[in-house]
């Protein structure tokens, strides 16, 4: 499944430190090094608020994880903060299963983990 990215920025001039990336189709492997190129092309150090709306995010993997952590870790280094709007149900687990676990190392490869939250986000649209 493709994934749509549209990056806005905010036309109010007290929040131009602010942009909006809304995330529509599946968010891996196949499609994540699209989002980095754009995220990269578009957060700079004017940017500190970074707000992820994924009403339309199907599914996700590792991959999209790992850009979503390495965009927060880089606007914590500003002082800034990233913040996820609108998850789907599936997408909501998802990031509940990685608020649970005590560490990656439970999986032997990212693989393994994506087949885990593939499954999961698979039985719960189901549901």
């Amino acid at each position: 499944m493709p994934l749509d990215i549209q990056v806005k920025r905010n036309l109010d001039p007290s929040r131009q430190h602010m942009i909006t990336v809304e995330l529509t189709g599946s968010l891996d492997t196949a499609t994540a090094p699209e989002l980095e190129r754009q995220l990269r092309a578009v957060v700079d150090p004017r940017i500190t608020d970074v707000v992820f709306d994924l009403a339309g995010l199907k599914f996700i993997s590792s991959a999209g994880l790992r850009i979503f952590a390495n965009v927060r870790k880089q606007l914590k280094a500003g002082g800034g903060q990233v913040a996820f709007v609108h998850m789907q149900p599936q997408i909501e687990e998802v990031f509940a299963i990685i608020k649970e676990l005590p560490g990656m190392s439970i999986f032997r490869n990212a693989a393994e983990f994506d087949a885990y939250l593939t499954a999961r986000q698979l039985r719960d649209r189901e549901e």
